[in-house]
């Protein structure tokens, strides 16, 4: 009988054993090799950075100890995975390659183009499973919509993959492991090296614990708790880097939600909360196939008449004091200082910080984008570029939606606290003075021992700015093949979903037809 040939699982944001239906199919067939390549290329992307690497490096510790428990070692290769696939084609000969489909930023891209065409030279079977709602070469949504809702929902509600119990090891693996796993912790990878003190830990176990904290406790003050700063950070699941790496599964989560959902459907509150979460969950998936559809939203301004609005300039004084938590206007810097510290921040606040470098600032959205991108340690691509997008007003389609950072400061931070904790040079002011210290009165100055200009900045016009480019991009997209362009793009990317009564009233207001999907998503919470 003729041995099987070699079956490897690429691990890449997929960093479990459980519902990892490669694994189990290759278990099924022959001698594994599960395989991690440490791309040096990928780390020097410049939307990549340590407190990701650090976050992957948790959860690959706590795989490679997971996949002991099956008799599997986790083989860590560090270079190109060309040259791992060559190098284990010409010591096994046969072999047949398993990972799940991923749909990542302009780097993962062409390397799985490259990866690809070597498997089809070389007629190595490549074997592709879906782990996210995606579906894949999906070129328009006009007409598929409840053709995509309904491969969501197929894919969800499938049982979960259970670990394979009988699987058996590739013999010479250790030829191909580069890196011992108690040093992954202490690679330094990364295009961005800024410390991230508190940021959250990965891994499968830490996943799990959080989960359970939220669907039997945290979780039932998650919708009221959505667009404040400090509260989404104690009742937000923060499930979101987990989902990233793939410690947990869309559908595992998505199971486990619809028991509780049951569980709790007497309780208000709980349905409330697990009810908004459960649609946070759909508009992940449906935020991937946008990038998945359209990858150039990662690099390029998607709506062809708003692609000369504003100029790069990576060394602006608005984006290097944006980056620094020093605009001069509390919120914003609260929020910035937070995420750096901390790895995360809530939706609202991620929006209004897009809305205000691009809005408040004048600056192009692509700088922005790579800078809140390093900062995030959930970093998920295809729901990033789409959403910063959305906010900085380029896809031509949406509403516009501009965040003032004062209102938001008394709507979410009431009593001042995050911004005291966060700016803490502000904290000695009265509350009605701390969302603009720069209007606090000459009288008052020398009470407090503070003063504008000297203590903290004084911000630029930000409300004649947003003004500014609010009436430019009406004008800009109300133009004839400006209409036609938009909905070019709402056929390729929108929902198609009938809008709600209210928001089909703002779009019929703003004069162009609106995706339906706006800011219902808080999809990175």
């Amino acid at each position: 009988m003729a041995q099987a040939p070699l079956q490897v699982v690429w691990f890449k944001r997929d960093l479990r054993i459980h519902d990892h239906v490669p694994l189990t199919n290759a278990a099924a067939v022959g001698p594994v090799l599960p395989l991690f390549a440490i791309e040096p290329d990928q780390w020097q992307a410049p939307d990549s950075a340590l407190r990701h690497w650090q976050f992957a490096a948790d959860s690959l510790v706590d795989l490679a100890q997971a996949l002991d428990t099956l008799g599997l070692p986790l083989c860590l290769w560090q270079g190109d995975m060309l040259e791992c696939l060559a190098a284990l084609k010409a010591h096994y000969g046969e072999l047949v390659l398993h990972s799940h489909q991923e749909t990542g930023n302009a780097w993962s891209f062409a390397r799985d183009q490259r990866v690809q065409a070597w498997c089809q030279a070389h007629q190595v079977p490549w074997q592709e499973a879906r782990q996210q709602g995606v579906i894949r070469g999906l070129s328009s949504r006009t007409g598929h919509q409840s053709r995509w809702e309904s491969h969501w929902e197929t894919l969800m509600a499938a049982p979960t993959c259970p670990a394979p119990q009988a699987a058996v090891a590739a013999p010479g693996w250790e030829a191909f492991h580069h890196v011992d796993v108690t040093q992954l912790p202490s690679l330094t990878l990364g295009f961005d090296t800024t410390p991230c003190p508190q940021r959250q830990r990965g891994g499968r176990s830490e996943g799990r614990a959080l989960w359970l904290s939220f669907i039997t406790q945290r979780g039932r003050r998650y919708r009221g708790s959505l667009s404040k700063p400090l509260l989404a950070w104690e009742f937000g699941s923060r499930l979101s880097p987990h989902l990233a790496w793939g410690t947990l599964s869309m559908r595992e989560v998505v199971q486990s939600l619809r028991r509780q959902r049951q569980k709790h459907a007497d309780d208000t509150a709980w349905a409330r909360s697990l009810r908004a979460f459960t649609s946070r969950l759909y508009w992940h998936c449906h935020f991937i196939q946008k990038l998945e559809s359209e990858p150039s939203i990662e690099q390029q301004t998607l709506h062809p008449a708003l692609r000369s609005l504003r100029e790069r300039d990576p060394e602006h004084p608005h984006l290097i004091a944006w980056k620094q938590g020093q605009t001069g206007v509390p919120l914003v810097d609260a929020c910035m200082r937070s995420l750096t510290a901390t790895g995360w921040i809530n939706f609202r606040m991620r929006a209004m910080l897009i809305s205000h470098a691009t809005f408040g600032l004048g600056l192009h959205w692509v700088e922005p984008a790579l800078h809140l991108a390093r900062l995030f340690t959930d970093f998920e691509p295809g729901i990033h570029y789409p959403q910063v997008q959305m906010q900085a007003g380029a896809t031509g389609t949406n509403a516009l939606r501009v965040y003032n950072p004062i209102k938001q400061a008394e709507d979410n931070d009431p009593t001042g606290e995050f911004v005291a904790r966060w700016v803490p040079e502000l904290a000695p002011l009265p509350l009605e003075w701390r969302a603009k210290p720069w209007a606090l009165p000459e009288s008052l100055q020398k009470r407090f021992g503070f003063q504008p200009g000297v203590d903290y900045p004084i911000p630029n016009d930000f409300e004649a700015e947003a003004s500014h480019w609010k009436k430019m991009l009406y004008e800009l997209r109300h133009t004839p093949e400006a209409r036609d362009a938009s909905q070019a793009i709402v056929d390729k990317l929108a929902s198609q979903r009938r809008p709600s009564k209210q928001r089909a009233k703002k779009a019929k207001h703003a004069n162009h037809q609106q995706l339906s999907l706006f800011d219902d998503g808080e999809v990175e919470g």
